[in-house]
C-alpha cells in the first residue's frame, strides 16, 4: 500500500468510529464486562479521542509530511507488546509501525484485547489490503524491531530478552501538575479530567501536584469535589476505602473530599484515589528538582512551562495530539531507522 492510501483507509476508519455502529457499541460491552475498569464512558471517550486526534485525514497528512514517508518502504518485522490499562492505550504504537510500512507482530494485553483488534478487522473491510500488516501472537519471535511497554519490573526483563534489537522499552511514568496558585475555577475544573479520566490509570493521569507554599487546598477540593459520582463506581470505592484507612493508620497527613485524597508525599506514583501533593519553595528550584526526575515524569500539566517536558493545559493530559510519543521517544523516527 502507498502512504495515500493507508491514510485513505485510517481517514475512514476514524468517520465509522464517530458513526458509532451498533457493532462497535456490542464490543464496548464485551471489554467492559471483560474488564470493569473499562467502562463505557472511558472506552468512548478514547475511542472519539483517536478518531479525532489520530485518524483525521488532514492531521495525517500533516504528521506523514514531516517524516517524508512517501517513498519509504519499511517491510520490517516489528514486534508489539501493548500495556493494558487504559482503553486502547497501545493503538498508537500499531498506527505507526503501519504508516512506517512495517510488519506489526502484535502480543495484546488480556486488560485490553478487544477493540484494538476489532478495529484493526474492521481497516481490513475497509481495504483489504491492511490486513497483511497486522497478525496477532501469543509470543514474539522472528521479529526485528520490539516496542514493548510494561512496569519497572516487567521493562528488566524486556531488556534482557530484547536488547540484543533495535527497541523501544517504557517503564511506569505518570503526569505531573505544576500550580502557582493563580489557576481559574475553570482550570481547576479541567484539572479534574487529568485525574481522573480512565480513573486515574493512565500514564499521562496527574498523579502528583506541586503547590506554593500556604497554598489554600479547599477551592481545589471543592470544585473536585463534583466529580463525587466516581465513588459510586464500586472498584474505585474500593480503592478510595483501602487509601482512606491506610492513611488514618500510618497517620499520614491528608486532605479528603469524598472522591480524593490529597496526600504530602514525595513520590510520585500515586494510588488509584490518592493524589500526590509537595510544596516548593521557587518555580526555579521546582524545575531543577524536576529535572533530576525525567525518567519518572510523562507529561507536565501547568501554566507554567518547564523546559524538558512535554507541557499541557489544564484538562489536556489525556488528549494528546498525534505527534505527542510516549516517554518523548519519536516512534515515527525509530521505525524509519529500522
Amino acid at each position: 500500500m502507498n502512504l495515500v492510501d493507508k491514510i485513505e483507509a485510517l481517514a475512514r476508519l476514524g468517520v465509522w468510529i464517530q458513526s458509532e455502529p451498533e457493532k462497535l457499541r456490542d464490543l464496548m460491552y464485551r471489554a467492559s464486562a471483560k474488564n470493569p475498569w473499562f467502562t463505557i464512558e472511558s472506552q468512548h471517550k478514547a475511542l472519539h479521542s483517536i478518531a479525532r486526534s489520530f485518524l483525521d485525514k488532514k492531521i495525517l497528512t500533516e504528521w506523514t509530511h514531516k517524516y517524508h514517508l512517501e517513498n519509504f518502504k519499511g517491510q520490517k518485522k516489528v514486534g508489539m507488546i501493548l500495556a493494558g490499562n487504559i482503553p486502547l492505550v497501545g493503538f498508537h504504537d500499531v498506527l505507526c509501525c503501519f504508516i512506517a510500512g512495517h510488519y506489526a507482530l502484535i502480543k495484546y494485553s488480556e486488560k485490553d484485547d478487544i477493540l484494538i483488534p476489532a478495529l484493526l478487522s474492521q481497516l481490513g473491510e475497509i481495504d483489504a489490503a491492511t490486513k497483511t500488516y497486522f497478525q496477532r501472537v501469543e509470543r514474539l519471535k522472528d521479529y526485528d524491531a520490539v516496542i514493548a511497554t510494561g512496569s519497572n519490573n516487567t521493562s528488566r526483563y524486556f531488556e534482557q530478552y530484547f536488547g540484543k534489537n533495535p527497541n523501544i522499552i517504557r517503564k511506569n511514568r505518570n503526569g505531573i501538575a505544576v500550580f502557582d496558585g493563580n489557576e481559574t475555577k475553570e482550570q481547576m475544573n479541567a484539572f479534574a479530567s487529568d485525574i481522573f479520566d480512565y480513573f486515574g490509570l493512565g500514564c499521562r493521569n496527574v498523579s502528583k501536584a506541586y503547590f506554593p507554599k500556604d497554598y489554600d487546598f479547599v477551592p481545589l477540593l471543592d470544585v473536585l469535589h463534583e466529580y463525587k459520582e466516581l465513588a459510586l463506581n464500586h472498584k474505585y470505592k474500593n480503592n478510595f476505602d483501602y487509601c482512606m484507612a491506610l492513611n488514618l493508620l500510618n497517620k499520614s497527613k491528608f486532605y479528603n473530599n469524598g472522591c480524593l485524597i490529597l496526600v504530602e508525599n514525595e513520590q510520585i506514583p500515586s494510588r488509584i484515589s490518592t493524589l500526590h501533593y509537595e510544596h516548593y519553595d521557587s518555580l526555579s528550584t521546582l524545575k531543577e528538582e524536576l529535572n533530576h526526575r525525567k525518567e519518572e515524569i510523562q507529561c507536565v500539566v501547568s501554566n507554567q512551562k518547564v523546559e524538558g517536558f512535554k507541557h499541557f493545559g489544564f484538562g489536556k493530559a489525556q488528549s494528546p495530539n498525534i505527534d505527542d510519543y510516549a516517554d518523548g521517544v519519536d516512534t515515527i523516527q525509530f521505525l524509519m531507522q529500522l
